[in-house]
């Protein structure tokens, strides 16, 4: 019987994957000292994400205990998954969902299409400056805050010389109580949304539209395509990507609509529809000290976010598509 041999390497194969080694990290190393500033301009950012999103997440240990001031957070008693077993089989809790998810959809399906409709038509622009004149028009509203947004709201639309109603009034029909109406609560945050965020949001998918190589329109446009034929064939193709990879991080954010405007636009008459999730948590976390409980509710709206972030970005993956992981 003959004996197995084991290859064995030699010590100067040895040798010279160490000192292949070494050599990279020297590469390594000296290409840091080239580009130090780069490396010194990335601190200020690690350390934001370190101090305000990782340290943070200690936090979310409170959702498994009851938090008792005079012990501390970890001298609390655990109770494992007690407040998330009170949180599903509260009566409110399927209120809050439904609440939380059609906002979003209506976010989503009416919101989200809108940045690339209004980049699409700035992209057809010829004349620079009426083309940065509407640039500047609609980044405008982004910069205001959700109180004065809820402040022009609540002029236009009141009962009281509201703009929209006297325009109603002088065409012959009956004032609507905005402001108090269940029926238009969803229809006016939507409307908020899409005014104050569409025009910010165009800045990225022009700078995926400024990437576009121009050679391929003047071929287009030698073989006889139109404006229309060029938009189907050229321009979407190639923001794709870009569109794909924003979906996938808006849906990580789906549940995730904003506490501000919703709590600035919420009154005893609307609170039906209007309660979502964030402004439930504020409410029971912040106005009547449940911090457990509600960080309990915080960690559901934060799981259902990765979830629906990481079923988009492997779908898109199937599809072709690069995804942000």
């Amino acid at each position: 019987m003959e004996e197995s041999r084991v290859a064995v390497p030699s010590t100067g194969s040895l040798v010279k994957a160490a000192a292949g080694r070494r050599g990279i990290w020297k590469q390594r190393v000296r290409q840091v000292r080239m580009d130090y500033w780069l490396y010194l301009m990335l601190i200020p950012g690690l350390l934001y994400f370190f101090v305000f999103k990782y340290v943070p997440m200690w936090g979310v240990l409170l959702a498994f205990k009851e938090y008792q001031p005079f012990s501390g957070f970890m001298g609390s008693p655990w109770v494992g998954l007690q407040h998330f077993q009170r949180f599903f089989t509260d009566p409110s809790f399927w209120n809050l969902f439904r609440n939380t998810f059609i906002i979003a959809f209506y976010n989503l399906v009416f919101y989200f299409p809108l940045p690339i409709i209004v980049a699409l038509m700035l992209n057809e622009i010829r004349n620079e400056f009426f083309k940065r004149l509407a640039q500047t028009f609609i980044y405008v509203p982004h910069f205001f805050s959700w109180v004065v947004i809820s402040g022009i709201t609540y002029i236009m639309l009141t009962t009281e010389g509201g703009i929209v109603n006297q325009v109603i009034e002088h065409l012959g029909g009956e004032k609507i109580n905005f402001l108090l109406s269940k029926e238009w609560f969803r229809t006016i945050i939507t409307t908020q949304a899409i005014w104050k965020e569409t025009g910010w949001g165009t800045i990225i998918f022009l700078a995926a539209l400024a990437g576009v190589d121009p050679s391929l329109y003047e071929a287009s446009r030698m073989d006889g395509a139109n404006r229309l034929q060029q938009l189907i064939h050229i321009t979407l193709p190639a923001i794709r990507s870009t569109i794909v990879i924003l979906l996938i991080l808006r849906l990580g954010n789906f549940l995730q609509i904003g506490f501000e405007q919703i709590y600035l636009m919420l009154n005893g008459m609307n609170r039906e529809v209007g309660e979502i999730f964030d402004t439930y948590i504020y409410t029971n976390g912040i106005q009547q000290g449940l911090f457990s409980y509600t960080t309990a509710v915080g960690l559901f709206n934060s799981v259902v976010g990765l979830v629906l972030i990481v079923a988009s970005n492997t779908l898109a993956k199937k599809m072709g598509e690069e995804g942000v992981y």
